[in-house]
């Protein structure tokens, strides 16, 4: 057996491991874009609405992924390298920033063990080798995308659409499904979501759906393929009827308030690169 054969090799412990550690690693990336890209965009948007009126452009410094370092939010103070060490860093300084000692929230290590729990998940599932990857790709894209849209209702293009294309690029050599039907998993996952909202625009008059849904939903068909389209849609809807009931009961949710569908949806794919489109159905016709 070769190295990459062996690396292929699901159920092994050792490499369930290695890939929780470099979920810890990817999860403190995670974080930094979490963070960065609605900032980016507005931070585009504002630059644009400027440059349109003729004006000086409000944000003409460097700002992305890599740019500036990374430092305290609240003091801006840099951040020294014993001072990222995913999870470790913040249990020792107790959630706190070392410099001004305002709390860094438990988002940070949340999203860290988070990335790791599915890393190692599906490592001992499909293995290290190129399957296995790319799922960990994806899942890093999920991951990310659920969470800004928790924190401001959005889902970028930067991050959908690059995640739609990756997706059709795995399916060409039938990593997953047949290009084929991820092509057209891409086209339903749009075109569902998009008929959806429209017909309860019409109906009520109010946009139930962003298009950055649409987008995720075709980004998860190019990944998944059309056939497991149905399941995705099915599981993220009752995850949003659960999430939005247990709001209202705590009393942080008004009815017909807007709540977040993208983390249903990244939750729902997530499952269902997981477990494989078929579950429900072998267990509907076990039951």
């Amino acid at each position: 057996m070769s190295f990459l054969d062996a690396l292929a090799f699901p159920g092994n412990a050792a490499l369930a491991g290695a890939a929780a550690l470099l979920g810890l690693l990817v999860g403190s990336f995670l974080n930094v874009a979490i963070h960065r890209v609605p900032l980016m965009m507005l931070r585009e948007t504002a630059n644009f609405v400027a440059q349109e009126r003729g004006e000086a452009l409000p944000h003409a410094d460097r700002y992305n992924l890599w740019l500036p370092a990374s430092a305290c939010p609240h003091c801006a103070a840099p951040l020294a390298l014993h001072h990222k060490i995913p999870v470790l860093s913040w249990l020792l300084l107790r959630g706190r920033c070392a410099f001004c000692a305002n709390p860094i929230s438990a988002r940070y290590p949340l999203v860290e063990l988070l990335t790791a729990m599915l890393f190692a998940l599906l490592g001992w599932r499909f293995g290290l080798g190129l399957h296995g990857v790319a799922l960990m790709v994806c899942a890093s894209f999920l991951i990310a995308l659920a969470v800004i849209d928790a924190r401001t209702m959005l889902l970028p293009d930067d991050l959908t659409l690059p995640l739609m294309w990756l997706g059709l690029l795995v399916n060409v050599v039938h990593r997953l499904v047949p290009l084929q039907d991820a092509v057209l998993g891409a086209m339903a996952g749009y075109g569902v979501l998009w008929l959806i909202y429209w017909i309860f625009k019409l109906a009520t008059g109010k946009e139930g759906l962003g298009y950055g849904d649409f987008k995720l939903m075709a980004a998860l068909g190019a990944w998944l393929g059309w056939q497991a389209l149905p399941l995705v849609l099915l599981l993220a809807s009752a995850l949003g009827a659960v999430v939005g009931l247990a709001l209202m009961g705590l009393g942080r949710h008004q009815r017909g308030q807007a709540i977040p569908f993208g983390p249903c949806l990244a939750t729902a794919g997530m499952l269902t690169l997981l477990m494989g489109h078929g579950w429900l159905t072998q267990l509907l016709y076990d039951f």
